[in-house]
């Protein structure tokens, strides 16, 4: 990807944005992935975090005392300069409501958007994850080519550790995000895109433009890319990956950690293979959407969309609210969102007859012509046999992302 060169400051500049809590054991190897990048015009934001009320809590000062290792680790860093935000320090912590992953991205993404220019990059990374030498400059190249994109839905790759508990725990979640992606890519629906904290970045104008990062205390980075989704275009293609951590963690309410928690106790319930016909509805809608005027389908999921937004007609005030029909077709876009498609798939998408293998199983066959083992079971299965279903979903979306790629190119 074309980057004029390495250290020449004309090359945008990327902000890493980091948050940090309890990763004293993971942010040696963080910092020196960052300074093995091949890219050198960036400048590395940390915000080390807790409520400051943990001092005081027994069972939390073990994270606390951690934290005051990472600002230790970081305050003496020999390598590149460090603008670090101290919100664990004693007196220093979140106070009141004002706390957790959110508040931390949105204190350090804030702190960069103080200072940057308007076409700088900001990267948000994760202590847990590994860039390859090469990410920076990919993500500056990539910029480049896509000067309009309004985000970067960064490719990853979970890294199996070894131990066999938390590889088949990494291994079943990572599925079921990749399955869920498949089905929106197959059937072309919009937000079709995976939100990962450690894999995503955003130009600073477009940062600017939705005013910021809002402060969920989870899933902040879905909320975010949602947010940027509306105002352009997502790029999910890039030449390098992020690897992050396979670990259990309870850190946050949802998300990886406490996914991996939930399954290894044998719970997958808010992780399920939804039913691939409900997709199909979605994209039924989707495309009379794009095609008619005057939006005459009826279907299970805008019956859901009428009722959730309490109307007879969802799309009624839009229409008399946009005469013109690319102005109102991305009103309804906007209306209908990711947020949205994701309940429905909860209320409707759910075969709870089936075991959860089944619905992969038959999508994989019907829609690629992949076939699983009849007996295969992500609780008797190898590792390695899970891991080659993995691989062969993170190939379909790849494949998926190079020709979403290629069709923007030309």
């Amino acid at each position: 990807m074309p980057v004029a060169n390495h250290n020449n400051e004309s090359s945008p500049c990327l902000y890493l944005a980091l948050p940090v809590m309890d990763e004293s054991r993971q942010i040696n190897r963080l910092l020196e992935s960052i300074e093995a990048q091949n890219y050198h015009n960036f400048k590395l934001f940390v915000c080390v975090n807790q409520p400051d009320d943990w001092w005081h809590v027994p069972e939390k000062i073990a994270i606390c005392n951690d934290n005051a290792h990472s600002l230790e680790i970081l305050k003496n860093h020999s390598g590149k300069s460090i603008t670090l935000i101290d919100k664990s320090s004693p007196g220093e912590g979140w106070k009141g409501k004002h706390q957790g992953v959110g508040w931390a991205r949105k204190t350090v993404m804030d702190a960069i958007n103080a200072v940057a220019s308007n076409n700088d990059l900001i990267v948000s990374i994760d202590a847990d994850t590994w860039y390859p030498p090469g990410y920076l400059y990919s993500l500056a190249g990539n910029l480049l080519t896509n000067p309009d994109a309004t985000a970067f839905a960064v490719p990853y790759y979970h890294k199996l550790t070894g131990e066999e508990r938390a590889d088949r725990a990494i291994l079943r979640y990572e599925i079921y995000m990749r399955y869920y992606s498949l089905n929106l890519w197959r059937c072309n629906i919009p937000y079709r895109f995976t939100a990962i904290g450690s894999a995503l970045a955003a130009p600073v104008w477009a940062y600017r433009r939705i005013g910021g990062i809002t402060p969920h205390m989870s899933g902040e980075d879905f909320y975010f890319l949602l947010k940027l989704a509306k105002i352009g275009r997502v790029v999910t293609w890039n030449s390098e990956m992020a690897f992050p951590a396979a670990r259990f963690s309870d850190r946050v309410l949802f998300g990886t950690g406490p996914a991996m928690i939930r399954g290894d106790g044998g719970d997958w319930s808010s992780y399920p293979f939804y039913d691939p016909k409900q997709f199909d509805l979605v994209s039924e809608t989707f495309t009379s959407l794009y095609n008619a005027q005057n939006m005459p389908l009826q279907n299970q999921f805008i019956g859901f969309l009428n009722e959730l937004f309490k109307t007879d007609d969802l799309f009624a005030p839009l229409r008399s609210n946009h005469s013109d029909r690319q102005r109102f077709i991305k009103a309804c876009v906007e209306r209908i969102d990711a947020l949205r498609i994701l309940q429905y798939l909860r209320l409707y998408g759910i075969n709870r007859k089936l075991q959860e293998e089944d619905n992969l199983t038959s999508y994989l066959k019907d829609y690629f012509g992949i076939t699983i083992p009849q007996n295969f079971s992500f609780n008797r299965s190898t590792v390695d046999q899970i891991d080659e279903i993995r691989n062969q979903l993170a190939g379909l979306e790849s494949q998926y992302m190079e020709i979403e790629w290629n069709r923007t190119k030309n």
